[in-house]
């Protein structure tokens, strides 16, 4: 039967429908269950820092540089804030055009076009600038620990402000901006080569290049306050849901399995520390299950959102053992003074979950697959390609940075103020009355 000529707009139109109604679903919109789940994250992200990882630390220093240390952290939160706002964020995740494989550009400094009504994926885009800021945050906050106790004041916050822009932004850019490491294909859900190898790497070059503590290795330094120490710790541990699981920038199932990979990872960094100090020491210590508990989340990051939970507990067993070892390699045999373990934490941490993530996203072993399609071989390949680089990257530019920071601020406080601590030296403060 014919169609009559007049009904052929309107059968036309039933045929256009299911397109236009298409059109209309692939524009961009938020949805607030994601947007609600980014909004807690966020908020953990920064707890992480302020005050998780500010009591951390200062729990692990002496007890005239406990307020220099809560300083530096609240006073890094500002700048690295102020910068990311600047130019951070757009020189990561902005088009840079015929430099796009190492760097943004600035179309977005200063938030520059974007508006309440501006979307990323299925939240809104001042979020998205919110979650990533949290990251830029903590990564410098976390070198601190490389040279607590002796370093200027001026020099931690210039230091930290050119450490955000030339060596925490490139690196960002590369893995999560579209940058040369993307296009390889390297697996970093959370920061394992962002944020850990980069703080481990650069905390070991501030360690070498600013010097030893007074006293150091032969004079004790213990922690002056435990409880501050395994507070910290606990809200890292919390903080750190939002760390792995926010990175999957939805409510979804992949962000519900990096929140259990999370926890079995820092799980069995914590036992596999704790047995080992057990088995060589006679005795287990609380310091030494936080610290495990630490190295486990900080090797679960990169592949949080990749691997499943038996994956996460042979890698948070791996990070227990690897890094106390490497704890005690670095300050026994090589006596360097990386005051609060950045390095062999953090910095071995992070490789190790790095080029773990090239294995047990295998699809076989309960994982989601490769970005690299070939082989296993060839992921593991590129992970450690990107190690590499990220080292080689991260230590030339810190050391270049501390050698411009000495020339113009001087790195280190004078013998008589390190003695007397930090607290009275640079701040005219006591953390504990007299």
């Amino acid at each position: 039967m014919r169609l009559p000529i007049y009904r052929v707009p309107a059968a036309l139109g039933l045929l256009l429908c299911p397109l236009l109604s298409h059109a209309q679903d692939a524009a961009p919109t938020i949805d607030t269950g994601d947007t609600a789940w980014i909004i807690a994250a966020t908020a953990l992200v920064l707890f992480m820092t302020l005050p998780g990882l500010a009591l951390f630390y200062a729990g692990l220093v002496r007890a005239k540089n406990v307020l220099s240390i809560l300083m530096q952290c609240f006073a890094i939160t500002g700048v690295v804030s102020l910068l990311w706002l600047a130019v951070g964020y757009s020189l990561v995740f902005s088009d840079g055009g015929s430099a796009q494989a190492f760097i943004g550009g600035l179309d977005k400094a200063f938030l520059l076009g974007v508006t309440r009504d501006s979307v990323f994926g299925t939240i809104p885009e001042t979020l998205f600038f919110m979650f990533q800021m949290t990251f830029a945050i903590i990564t410098p906050a976390l070198v601190i620990g490389g040279f607590a106790e002796r370093k200027r004041f001026s020099a931690v916050l210039a230091f930290s402000a050119l450490w955000l822009l030339l060596v925490y932004v490139p690196l960002a850019h590369w893995v999560w901006g579209g940058g040369w490491l993307a296009d390889l294909g390297v697996m970093d859900f959370a920061g394992g080569i962002v944020v850990h190898v980069s703080a481990g790497v650069s905390a070991l070059v501030c360690a070498v290049v600013v010097g030893r503590r007074r006293g150091f290795p032969h004079t004790a330094m213990t922690p002056h306050s435990l409880p501050f120490t395994v507070a910290g710790a606990g809200m890292l541990w919390v903080g750190w849901f939002g760390f792995n699981a926010g990175s999957a920038l939805a409510a979804n199932g992949s962000a519900g399995m990096a929140m259990l990979t999370t926890h079995m990872g820092a799980s069995a960094g914590a036992l596999a520390w704790m047995f080992i100090e057990w088995k060589k020491y006679g005795k287990p210590s609380m310091l030494g299950v936080a610290t495990g508990v630490v190295a486990g989340l900080g090797t679960i990051t990169p592949a949080s959102g990749f691997v499943g939970p038996l994956g996460a507990v042979v890698i948070g067993l791996c990070a227990g053992t690897v890094c106390f070892f490497a704890t005690q390699l670095l300050k026994r045999k090589l006596q360097i003074d990386d005051s609060l373990d950045v390095s062999p934490v953090h910095g071995v941490g992070g490789v190790i979950g790095t080029l773990l993530t090239g294995v047990f996203a295998a699809v076989s072993l309960g994982g989601t697959g490769f970005t690299v399609q070939t082989s296993m071989l060839a992921q593991v390949g590129v992970q450690a390609l990107g190690v590499v680089a990220t080292a080689a990257w991260c230590a030339f530019v810190t050391w270049s940075i501390l050698k411009l920071c000495d020339a113009l601020f001087k790195l280190r406080v004078s013998e008589e103020k390190e003695t007397e601590g930090l607290d009275l030296a640079e701040h005219g403060e006591r953390g504990y009355s007299p």
